[in-house]
């Protein structure tokens, strides 16, 4: 069962309904299950494959790095479908180190904000080419998914970790976009931005990839560890002026964008001859199978979107007001996958991206005149808070707010979802680390 408490959110039909269709989805994107239908291996003529490409390991070794939320269970998958035996090394790094691997080490570190056990494990990965001394017939692996910017920490020369950790918060809690976060990432690093696969050349480096990104950018998914960056330490700039930011983080932030405009510093690679690139895991496939499970239901389903983006509050009232409109007469089940930003204030309360939303629909859906449902759920099991993924809320909610004569606005106002819902009871989703990233899911249920 992937939601662990869910005996104390099942208390109506709808809700039981709800929690299997989001229980389908985050199912369908185990590593577990996709590496085993997207990758394959040869023993006899030491052959991986990908999709329709085939890579030789004949004639070299095959190593395995990387790093992000599922690079943990993508790891122990990985070495379902390669035999232990025909992995010289490997390296991941991961929230969790709880993995069954014998060859690939998975090491944890934190996320959101970088800290030093991420610094000391790249540093590891970086190793292992001097240690084995891996060339240009060496095949490395390179498993990559949400959540590697953070875990995967390496600053650059002349930037501290203590500055980037101050540099993340600072741009997590500005509201900008993520690929616009990742610009500021990828020009402080030593491996992001291709800068970890370039590193690895002249060896391929084959990249399986986890998206949770909208639109599955390969340059921001984990800030693009193996992939060319279009971006420029100018861009990366532009980013802190544009939030306000410039005279906030750390003088060494500054400094080392600075250096890198005026071309003291190298830019990050803008071509690599030697990487390959695999997206074998998205939000979309994620929504058909929350689609098909809701189908099989009884639902009448309409994916809304995979591509959801912008301020937290505003698409939760926009979906809403579409709904109450009767936008989508003739179903009953409105699916959406994305991820929301969220513009903190300087004393926010407690919550995530994922609850603020499920709040904020408390009021937006107060004029529906059946039952409803709403739930936003990351498919990581981490909404900001690394013990709720997300939350549901219905009308029976809504009622129960009257009832406890709880006045919702306050603690949106204030940033404070978690506060709200804990309060209200039967509304926090846990599921634990769930071992994938794949971004959000959003579920609308109606009646």
């Amino acid at each position: 069962m992937i939601i662990k408490n869910r005996a104390e959110l099942a208390t109506t039909v709808l809700r039981k309904q709800a929690l299997a269709i989001i229980e389908a989805g985050i199912r369908r994107v185990l590593p577990t299950t996709i590496m085993k239908s997207a990758v394959g291996y040869s023993p006899a003529s030491r052959a991986l494959t990908v999709a329709d490409a085939t890579y030789s390991v004949a004639r070299g070794r095959l190593f395995v790095v990387g790093g992000g939320k599922a690079a943990g269970l993508m790891a122990e998958a990985l070495e379902d479908v390669v035999p232990p035996q025909d992995i010289a090394a490997g390296l991941v790094i991961c929230k969790s180190q709880d993995y069954k691997t014998s060859k690939s080490e998975v090491v944890a570190a934190g996320h959101p904000i970088p800290d030093r056990r991420g610094v000391n494990a790249v540093i590891r990965m970086l190793g292992l080419k001097q240690k084995y001394n891996i060339g240009g017939d060496d095949v490395l692996i390179a498993l990559i998914s949400g959540g590697g910017s953070a875990l995967m920490v390496c600053p650059a020369d002349g930037v501290t970790l203590n500055e980037v950790q101050q540099a993340t918060r600072l741009l997590l809690a500005s509201g900008a976009e993520i690929a616009e976060v990742n610009t500021v990432r990828k020009h402080l690093s030593r491996v992001k931005g291709g800068r970890l696969g370039g590193y690895f050349a002249p060896a391929i480096v084959v990249s399986l990839i986890l998206s949770d990104v909208v639109g599955n950018d390969l340059s921001v998914i984990a800030s693009g560890p193996t992939f060319p960056d279009p971006t420029t330490f100018a861009d990366a700039y532009e980013v802190l002026a544009r939030y306000g930011l410039l005279d906030q983080v750390p003088p060494g932030v500054t400094r080392v964008l600075v250096d890198g405009c005026r071309g003291r510093v190298a830019e990050t690679p803008k071509r690599l001859s030697n990487c390959r690139h695999h997206i074998i895991g998205d939000n979309r496939l994620a929504l058909e199978a929350m689609q098909q499970k809701a189908k099989r239901l009884g639902f009448s389903v309409y994916i809304v979107t995979d591509e959801q983006r912008g301020d937290t509050a505003t698409v939760a009232r926009s979906h809403a007001g579409e709904i109450l409109a009767s936008k989508h007469t003739g179903y009953n089940a409105l699916i959406i996958g994305g991820e929301t930003t969220l513009k903190l204030p300087d004393a926010a309360g407690r919550g995530g991206r994922n609850q603020h939303y499920a709040a904020t629909s408390l009021l937006a859906m107060r004029d529906y005149p059946g039952q409803w449902l709403v739930a936003s759920i990351g498919t990581d099991g981490s909404d900001f808070l690394p013990d709720v993924a997300g939350a549901i809320v219905d009308n029976n909610t809504l009622a129960q707010t009257r009832a406890m004569e709880i006045i919702v606005e306050p603690y949106l106002g204030r940033y404070d979802s978690n506060t709200l819902l804990a309060r209200l009871g039967n509304t926090l989703v846990v599921t634990g680390d769930t071992g994938t990233n794949v971004g959000d899911v959003v579920l609308y249920l109606l009646e």
